[in-house]
């Protein structure tokens, strides 16, 4: 599938320091190994609604470390998906009376431009769910041949031939598992318990009858009526799930394990649990060496969501007028780790500075690039400390409309280039 247009990165002098980034299943910071390549994978949407500040601060996020890999002379891999058939895209189709290939198309053409408004690079291999059909039924027949994955008797009006992913049988658990480095709870931490109802809530259907765990994951829908389905080979008809989708075309075009796994934190679990999971059982090593998420995103208080109708979306804004690089602003105001709320004020401090780099830009003082871009990095070096770098500039403008000295046209072009270069801002 194609994928938006990136920007030119400028080249900088120097590079940065080692990077620091925080890993979910070990809940702390650790420091990211050293040396070339590195990989990316980070989960892309399912296309029935237009981008929201949610998947905004995700792909911006993630953006911050890419371009921090490339400014430390790394070589960066970076692969996304598009879930482009799924039961919340048909859902909306039917509902808005559309086809939902159309529907999937006009949403993920909207996607990439918002992507290229905000100035967060592409990925190297953009992959839609349809197009990985036919690689992912083989790692699906796989599983059902080793034992790890089963056909579910239909029931309730289901029809016979679900496929699910069996966590007992994959899980390193104590309870006849495999023998290796994954165990259900490995990337979240939490215990089966806590699981179930989480499961529930985010896609999951603990409550099917003739499940062997409630916690066991589909991986192939049999087909329905009046749903779209493909050749499953020997699985029947159907469509496949959505986690395996990700594993296997992570597998597909990065290392094994790639370095880093990404996406907001709902993805934890259950998408990222079973995903490493299927990634075991299908090839006895790690989906990824580590797994960072970004926090949420809510709206004046609230959470956001698609069901309480309360989505800031980036096409909407951009459509009444508001810049961009002013939009970039005012979600890198904040940690990526943390979860926070967008607010009008929010905006309106965000387009302030931004106007004020702008004016400051023209009397940058010579000699101060070279420090600030060293603030820089050593913010973004931290764990992409966003807010920190945001500080240093908002000092660096202060001396600079504050300064008395002839200009330096040299120092105006490093601080232009090393905010466009690191944090996707453009001057």
């Amino acid at each position: 599938m194609k994928t938006w247009k990136s920007r030119p990165v400028p080249e900088l002098p120097g590079s940065m320091p080692a990077l620091q980034l925080h890993e979910t299943t070990q809940r702390r910071i650790i420091a990211l190994p050293a040396g070339d390549p590195v990989s990316m994978y980070v989960c892309g949407i399912t296309p029935y609604d237009a981008t929201h500040m949610g998947h905004a601060a995700t792909y911006v996020a993630f953006d911050l470390l890419n371009r921090a890999w490339r400014d430390a002379g790394r070589s960066v891999t970076y692969v996304q998906n598009v879930t482009d058939v799924d039961d919340p895209l048909l859902e909306r189709a039917a509902r808005d009376g559309v086809d939902w290939r159309q529907l999937a198309l006009e949403q993920t053409e909207l996607f990439h431009e918002d992507m290229e408004a905000l100035n967060v690079l592409a990925p190297d291999k953009y992959i839609g769910a349809v197009e990985a059909i036919d690689w992912i039924v083989p790692d699906i027949e796989r599983l059902v041949a080793d034992g790890l994955a089963y056909a579910v008797p239909g029931a309730g009006g289901e029809p016979d031939g679900d496929i699910y992913f069996s966590v007992d049988a994959a899980s390193a658990s104590g309870r006849g598992g495999l023998d290796g480095p994954w165990w259900l709870g490995q990337v979240s931490g939490l215990s089966e318990r806590e699981m179930v109802p989480v499961f529930g809530e985010r896609g999951g259907d603990p409550e099917r009858p003739g499940k062997r765990n409630a916690l066991d994951a589909l991986l192939w829908r049999v087909a329905r009526d009046g749903e779209p389905s493909w050749d499953g080979g020997s699985l029947g008809a159907g469509r496949p799930g959505w986690h395996i989708e990700c594993t296997v075309i992570a597998q597909r075009f990065l290392p094994r394990p790639f370095t880093v796994q990404g996406g907001g934190s709902d993805l934890v679990f259950p998408h990222h649990e079973m995903g490493a999971g299927h990634a075991y059982a299908l090839g006895r090593v790690p989906l990824a060496r580590h797994y960072t998420h970004a926090g949420m995103v809510g709206l004046d208080g609230e959470k956001m969501s698609k069901s309480r109708g309360n989505l800031v979306l980036v096409s909407k804004l951009r459509a009444d007028g508001v810049e961009p690089d002013a939009i970039r602003l005012a979600i890198l105001a904040n940690h990526y780790r943390s979860d926070w709320f967008w607010t009008d004020k929010l905006l309106v401090t965000a387009t302030a500075r931004l106007d004020t780099w702008r004016r400051a830009a023209v009397h940058s003082g010579q000699g101060s690039a070279g420090p600030l871009l060293a603030h820089l990095r050593a913010a973004l070096a931290n764990d992409l400390d966003a807010p920190a770098a945001l500080a240093a500039v908002d000092a660096w403008a202060a001396a600079a409309l504050a300064g008395s000295g002839a200009p330096s046209a040299l120092d105006e072009a490093l601080v232009t280039d090393a905010l466009e270069a690191l944090l996707g801002i453009r001057l």
